[in-house]
């Protein structure tokens, strides 16, 4: 039986935990990043969970 790719574009977006949350980045971390406050760099710095509505159309695209 041939395998199921898993969508490259979503692979390198998000990744799943060891418990099956998938995590994202968070936006506003890629340029223009002289003028922003450095608590603010390092809020958006760290992982968040997506949505469970979000997270039930990206486990299929990992699948």
């Amino acid at each position: 039986m041939p395998k199921n790719k898993s969508h490259s574009g979503a692979s390198k977006r998000f990744r799943v935990t060891g418990t099956g949350k998938i995590m994202r980045r968070r936006t506003n971390k890629n340029h223009l990043l002289e003028h922003k406050p450095s608590k603010r760099t390092r809020r958006l710095s760290t992982d968040v969970q997506l949505s469970s509505a979000d997270a039930r159309k990206i486990k299929k695209l990992l699948g």
